[in-house]
C-alpha cells in the first residue's frame, strides 16, 4: 500500500516524525501534505529567526516595506531614529491591512479604513472619534521582533524568540563588518515562485551533487563544496589541485587583509541554525560573472581587492547569501503552500555605484538569474516524482551532509513542537513504505 498524500491528525504527523530514517530523503507527504505544510509554518516560521530582507529595503527614515510569511502580514519600517521596527501589519480597531504597497515612504502608517494613523515607532498618533476613556497607549502596532546582522535583516514572529541569535551575531559579524552592506544599495531584485515544497527548496541548495547542471555557476564556483579528498574522482585529479592551489592562495589574502576565514558550521543543533564560510573561486576568482571578473567597479567596503573569493553564509531555515568584493547576492525563501515556494533573490551593490557607468545589470546578475532558474527546475522535478505512488524515501551521498543535517535540524524541530521526547526505532525502509498511516 502506499503512504497517503495527506494526513487526518496529528497523530498521523508524529509517527512520520518518528519513523524518519536518518540518511535518507523524507517520505512523501512531507512534500505534499497540507497539513504537515500547516505544521511546518507552526512549528518553524512562527517560531524562528527568518532571514527576510536586507537594510538596503529601508535605507531612509521612513521608508517601509510590506511581507507575507503564511497567514501572517508584516511592515518593515526605518524610524526618524534611524531603527529599522517591525509590526504586524494588522490595524488596532477592526483588523484591516494597514499597508497593501509592498514598499514606500511615509511619515505616518495610516490605515485606509478609519484613518487610525501610527508613528513610524508603531504608536497610535491618531483615532478620531473614539471614546476618551480609551487606552491609546496600548493600542500601538503589534511589534515583531527585529534583528539585523552585517545588514541582513532577521525576524521572529514568536512572542518568545529563539535565545541564540546574540551568539549568531557575533559570529557572522566580524566575517560580514569589512563588506559593509549596510552601505549598500539594492540593485536589482527577481521573484521565483518554485513548484515545490519549501524542504525541497532548501535540500536542493544545500548539496553540489547536481551542479554540473549550472554551467554558468560552475565558471566560478569549485563542485567540491560538501567533498572530501577521498570524493575525488581520477578525471577530477587536475581539477581538484587548480582548487587546492588556488584556495592556498585565497588563504593567504584573506590573512594578509585580517578577514576571517575559518568554517563555521553549525546547522543541526541549535535553533538558529547557520553554516559560514569563505571559499576560493575558480578562473579569476573575482566575482559571480561569466568571466569570473567583477561586474561593479564599486567595489563593497574599504577592501580594495577584487579578488576575494566569495563569503557564504547559510542560515536556517530560510537563507542563503553570497558576499564577493563586488556585490552580494542576497537569496531567502517564502513558504506559500504545500507545493508552491517563493524564493527572493535581491543583488546589492556599493550605494555610490552607478548603473550604467559602475555596473550593468544583466551582468551582475546573470550568473544567479539562471543558476535560480534551473534550480527552480530542479526543484519541480522532485514535486513530479513524489506524487507518484512509486516513491520512496533514497540514499544521499556523502558529500550530501548538509542537506541531511538540514534534515536533522528541522526533524528535532517538530520533535520539540509535537512534545515528542524518546524517539522511536524506525522501521526498516520497506516496512515504513508499506505502513499506512493510521486514520
Amino acid at each position: 500500500m502506499t503512504v497517503p498524500r495527506d494526513l487526518d491528525c496529528l497523530a498521523d504527523a508524529t509517527e512520520l516524525v518518528l519513523r524518519r530514517r536518518p540518511g535518507y530523503s523524507l517520505e512523501a507527504p512531507f512534500y505534499l501534505s497540507e497539513a504537515l505544510f500547516k505544521l511546518d509554518m507552526d512549528a518553524i516560521f512562527a517560531r524562528h529567526w527568518l532571514h527576510v530582507g536586507v537594510e538596503a529595503d529601508v535605507p531612509q527614515p521612513g521608508d517601509f516595506c510590506t511581507l507575507e510569511i503564511g497567514s501572517y502580514s508584516i511592515v518593515i519600517v526605518r524610524g526618524l531614529d534611524g531603527e529599522a521596527r517591525a509590526f504586524h501589519n494588522v490595524c488596532r480597531h477592526r483588523g484591516a491591512r494597514v499597508i497593501s504597497a509592498e514598499k514606500g515612504s511615509a511619515t505616518k502608517l495610516v490605515c485606509p479604513y478609519h484613518s487610525w494613523a501610527y508613528d513610524l515607532t508603531g504608536g497610535l498618533a491618531f483615532a478620531e472619534h473614539m471614546a476618551p476613556d480609551i487606552d491609546r497607549d496600548c493600542l500601538g502596532l503589534k511589534r515583531v521582533h527585529l534583528r539585523t546582522v552585517g545588514g541582513l535583516i532577521f525576524v521572529c514572529l514568536a512572542e518568545f524568540p529563539p535565545d541564540d541569535f546574540d551568539e549568531m551575531a557575533l559570529t557572522v559579524e566580524p566575517y560580514f563588518g569589512p563588506h559593509d552592506l549596510k552601505n549598500c544599495k539594492l540593485a536589482y531584485q527577481v521573484d521565483i515562485i518554485e513548484d515545490g515544497n519549501w524542504k525541497a527548496v532548501m535540500e536542493n541548495n544545500r548539496e553540489c551533487y547536481h551542479c554540473s547542471g549550472h554551467p554558468e555557476l560552475m565558471r566560478t564556483f569549485f563542485q567540491f563544496f560538501g567533498h572530501s579528498e577521498s570524493d575525488v574522482k581520477p578525471r577530477q585529479q587536475r581539477y581538484y589541485e587548480r582548487y587546492c592551489r588556488i584556495r592556498g592562495e585565497m588563504s593567504d589574502i584573506w590573512d594578509s587583509l585580517g578577514l576571517p576565514s575559518t568554517l563555521v558550521e553549525l546547522l543541526d543543533d541549535r535553533a538558529t541554525a547557520f553554516r559560514l564560510e569563505r571559499m576560493a573561486l575558480d578562473n579569476a576568482g573575482e566575482s559571480y560573472t561569466s568571466d569570473t571578473r567583477i561586474a561593479c567597479q564599486r567595489l563593497l567596503g574599504d577592501i580594495g581587492q577584487p579578488r576575494l573569493g566569495a563569503l557564504s553564509l547559510h542560515t536556517q531555515p530560510n537563507s542563503w547569501n553570497h558576499v564577493v568584493s563586488d556585490h552580494a547576492v542576497i537569496s531567502f525563501i517564502l513558504p506559500l503552500s504545500a507545493e508552491k515556494t517563493l524564493l527572493r533573490t535581491k543583488w546589492l551593490v556599493h550605494k555610490d555605484a552607478v548603473e550604467g557607468r559602475d555596473y550593468d545589470v544583466d551582468r551582475l546578475t546573470e550568473v544567479w538569474r539562471k543558476t535560480n532558474e534551473q534550480d527552480a527546475g530542479f526543484v519541480a522535478l522532485i514535486s513530479q516524482g513524489v506524487r507518484s505512488p512509486a516513491y520512496e524515501p533514497g540514499p544521499y551521498s556523502p558529500n550530501e551532509n548538509q542537506l541531511e543535517k538540514f534534515l536533522t535540524w528541522y526533524i528535532d524541530r517538530l520533535k520539540s513542537h509535537l512534545g515528542i521526547i524518546q524517539p522511536m526505532v524506525p522501521p526498516p525502509l520497506g516496512e515504513a513504505q508499506e505502513h499506512r498511516l493510521s486514520s
